[in-house]
């Protein structure tokens, strides 16, 4: 459990114990410097409140869990306007039957001796509780139960709802980071076997032609290779190196083709000190290598990289040369690499594809 989950977690406890806390201390808010408080009017309205209380817990520990969680809405709504209305009736009927019909009028209450009751104002008793109003609403007295009931039920399951959304977009952002992170691992296993394969062909034939350059390609291979193995397990590697793999990558792709694809590379000279995701533009760069060149056309694959105002900008243009096959195929890696930009960077990337039936561009700015 990731550290906002955990608070999410006893966020809920801490607002429903202050929400109860101001509910049980409102008979003693609510009077006035000028009034006597007695405490027998005190435990009156606590009294009045703890059935609400008992009301708030079956609908936390048992609606809730019983039928909202499960989706069973309706089910959920007409329990609790169900219980509600018993609530109010029964409330209603058991103080009615013993006799709860608030405090005496002034003119037969007996007011207690001084030990008994709490003194807010003059002591010299200038001052007597305010006179019993009669209610101006014309409605049954149960009406009230029915509203403060609806509102705390209200509150209660808004409160669990909106908590429980929040863990499972937390679970759900996690999830999504995993599946990323596998689909990654996926992207290193897919880059080795096809690609590994062809560059040890290419370097077996040209180490008879040029012996140097064989050499040189087989330590370009092996940092590529550290590069897919190690490098890229981290969550964020140094700019640079992605830059050098990239080179290696362009450099032995160049040994599959002849003079008649050109394959042109622009890296800054000077790289910045940033650092960035691993392996995120080797989709891009396969796709043009793979649906790019043509052994019957004339076919080329420009890139380039620039770094401006701590933004990485990164441009494909290659000729298309996309087959039937190709076709059904195509587009797996791009969307997925959109995805892992998504998760990445949300809003603050842009990628921008434009396609015809013989040019391919990609611009691609992300933050660094």
């Amino acid at each position: 459990m990731n550290i906002r989950t955990e608070k999410i977690k006893y966020s809920e406890p801490l607002i429903i114990l202050t929400m109860w806390l101001l509910l049980f201390a409102a008979p003693l808010l609510m009077f006035s410097s000028d009034d006597y408080l007695y405490w027998e009017n005190v435990l009156r309205s606590l009294k009045a409140v703890i059935p609400f209380f008992f009301l708030f817990l079956f609908n936390h520990f048992v609606l809730v869990p019983v039928f909202l969680f499960k989706r069973k809405k309706i089910s959920y709504l007409v329990v609790a306007f169900s219980t509600i209305i018993v609530f109010a009736l029964g409330l209603y009927l058991f103080e009615d039957g013993i006799g709860i019909s608030g405090p005496p009028p002034r003119e037969t209450q007996h007011q207690p001796p001084m030990g008994e009751r709490l003194q807010i104002g003059p002591p010299n008793g200038s001052h007597q509780p305010p006179e019993k109003r009669a209610n101006p609403f014309p409605y049954p007295p149960f009406i009230n139960t029915i509203i403060v009931s609806i509102l705390i039920l209200g509150f209660d399951t808004g409160l669990r709802m909106m908590m429980r959304w929040s863990v499972l977009e937390q679970e759900k952002a996690k999830l999504e980071k995993e599946n990323v992170q596998n689909k990654l691992a996926f992207l290193r296993n897919q880059v080795s076997p096809h690609f590994f394969m062809n560059t040890l062909n290419n370097i077996h034939a040209l180490i008879d032609i040029d012996t140097e350059e064989a050499k040189q390609s087989i330590i370009s291979l092996s940092k590529l290779m550290r590069h897919i193995l190690y490098d890229s397990e981290a969550e964020k590697i140094p700019l640079k190196k992605e830059m050098e793999f990239i080179g290696n990558y362009v450099g032995l792709m160049k040994l599959r083709f002849s003079d008649k694809v050109k394959v042109e590379l622009n890296i800054p000279g000077s790289i910045p000190d940033k650092q960035i995701p691993p392996l995120l533009f080797i989709s891009f760069m396969e796709n043009a290598f793979k649906h790019g060149v043509s052994y019957n056309a004339d076919s080329f694959i420009n890139i380039d990289i620039g770094v401006k105002h701590d933004m990485l900008e990164f441009n494909i243009v290659n000729s298309q040369h996309v087959t039937e096959k190709d076709q059904n195929n195509s587009g797996i890696g791009i969307a997925n690499s959109k995805k892992r930009l998504d998760l990445l960077f949300g809003n603050s990337y842009k990628l921008t594809i434009n396609e015809n039936k013989s040019l391919y561009s990609l611009n691609l700015r992300i933050p660094i």
